[in-house]
């Protein structure tokens, strides 16, 4: 057998194994910075595979990364996983085929790589959804760990059609606190300073810059800590906040806005105020079309037909920081015909039903091809490159 049959072959005797993973995860969901069953069970199969597994890196106790390196040389790819849950949900956005399928690609890889030379990685990333010590690729990119990386292929789980990939949007998740004085709410109310108040005026502050921003900027918080009881003055008051806009230096711009408010809400009541990052930040995606020309290449070859991403609202996903620095793809595989929102029970029933675990093979398959393509083109990986250096550089400034 040639190398992609090899690969093929591959996927298909192997499928069964990390579709039972998926499962397992399905059934075992972990928020972020605990995802302890996830990343032991993904980095033990892959150690059982013969790769080079580290566990608790980057800053991420749940994080992995599993090497297996060639002795002939070429370029150095990497499968991005990713395996955590929605709080209170569970897997309701597929994480658990995610991780399984990038697994399976990057052993799918490595039946080949020492023929066609290379180096072959997976880099379990926590908390892709936020929360604990979240977006976790933020850390691998600051960290070094894409420094000598050419470039980063994943697969997220979808429904409807098969898409290319979307563009995500950049998001600053923060919290927003007020520390006044406590006092009784009736007897002496003029001996306090209400840090609820001030949080308040914080939420009123962003419903009116609303009116003054970009169609593209989202703005949406949660009180946290609101004070103790009604009689008594709240001294301390907490918020939870996601700014999002489509780039980084815009999302920049909305956080002075936004920090501005938090000052005039603390003058305005005699609280002092902050505002800080309360996880890493989530910056855009950087599409690099020939890559994904690629990709669509490859789902042709297997049977399967691929679509652009539909224009409107867009979310975001800490791939976006991978792709900053390198190229990258995060295109959608169906795991449902019928059309249904992420992040709803609906979606989490598609990520373990028959239809869904079909993601598995599949996700493996393309993204091993697409992936050798880059090693025995050396052309197309140039293009790509370029391309991506492109992209990078028209983004706003």
């Amino acid at each position: 057998m040639d190398c992609r049959e090899r690969i093929i072959a591959c996927a298909d005797e192997k499928a069964p194994v990390y579709q039972q993973i998926a499962l397992d995860i399905h059934a075992h969901p972990e928020v972020s910075n605990y995802e302890f069953f996830a990343c032991k069970t993904l980095s033990e199969q892959l150690a059982k595979e013969g790769f080079e597994v580290k566990v608790d890196v980057a800053g991420h106790r749940t994080g992995f990364t599993a090497c297996y390196r060639s002795a002939k040389p070429g370029p150095v790819l990497v499968f991005l996983a990713e395996y955590d849950a929605l709080q209170g949900l569970g897997h309701g956005c597929g994480h658990n085929l995610f991780g399984a399928g990038s697994s399976l690609a990057a052993v799918c890889l490595k039946q080949v790589i020492d023929e066609v030379g290379g180096e072959v990685r997976v880099y379990g990333t926590p908390g892709e959804e936020g929360g604990e010590n979240g977006s976790a690729k933020g850390s691998f990119v600051r960290e070094g760990f894409l420094k000598d990386v050419d470039a980063a292929l994943c697969c997220h789980p979808g429904t409807g059609p098969h898409c290319l990939t979307d563009q995500f949007i950049a998001c600053a998740p923060v919290d927003i606190e007020f520390w006044g004085k406590a006092a009784h709410a009736s007897a002496a109310p003029h001996e306090g300073v209400n840090a609820l108040d001030a949080l308040i005026l914080t939420f009123n502050g962003i419903n009116a810059l609303r009116q003054h921003v970009t169609p593209d900027v989202r703005i949406h918080g949660i009180v946290v800590n609101g004070g103790d009881a009604p009689n008594i003055i709240p001294e301390y008051a907490r918020g939870k906040f996601y700014l999002r806009a489509a780039t980084v230096p815009r999302m920049n711009e909305l956080w002075r806005k936004v920090d501005n408010i938090v000052a005039g809400a603390a003058l305005m009541t005699g609280a002092r105020g902050r505002m800080q990052a309360s996880q890493n930040r989530v910056e855009n995606m950087v599409v690099t079309p020939a890559f994904d020309a690629v990709f669509a290449r490859e789902m042709a070859y297997l049977g399967e037909e691929v679509v652009a991403p539909k224009p409107g609202p867009k979310g975001s996903s800490d791939v976006g920081n991978i792709s900053q620095v390198v190229p990258t793809i995060q295109p959608n595989l169906s795991i449902s015909e019928e059309v249904l929102p992420a992040h709803t029970e609906g979606f989490k029933a598609a990520a373990a039903s028959e239809y869904g675990l079909r993601f598995v093979p599949l996700d493996a398959k393309v993204l091993a091809l697409t992936a050798l393509d880059l090693i025995l083109e050396p052309e197309t990986l140039a293009a790509i490159k370029s391309d991506h250096a492109r992209a990078v550089a028209a983004q706003e400034a």
